[in-house]
């Protein structure tokens, strides 16, 4: 599973400790951000099932829907996620996921 450090902005607020990734076994992209205080659980958790976000694009359009958004995104962490999706899909092809 990868983890990149982003800015998740919305609602008023911001969190620039939010995490996106890839889940391989989940195969979706997903986002982390706004940790509650007590329970450290994310206020805002997106990709938490199979197939949920296959694109980008897709999970930004779900973030944005809960009034929130992560771009732009820094370029190289946009490259590292698809390489990490494109990993994954060879891994499962070969037998190695």
């Amino acid at each position: 599973m990868s983890r990149y450090t982003i800015t998740v902005t919305g609602q008023g607020r911001s969190d620039p400790e939010a995490i996106i990734g890839y889940d391989p076994p989940l195969r979706t992209y997903f986002l982390q951000a706004f940790p509650h205080q007590e329970t450290d659980e994310p206020g805002l958790w997106l990709g938490t099932h199979d197939r949920a976000f296959e694109t980008l694009g897709y999970l930004r359009h779900a973030a944005i829907a809960r009034g929130y958004d992560f771009m732009p995104l820094p370029a190289e962490v946009s490259s590292k996620l698809i390489e990490d999706k494109v990993a994954a899909g060879t891994a499962a092809r070969v037998g190695l996921a």
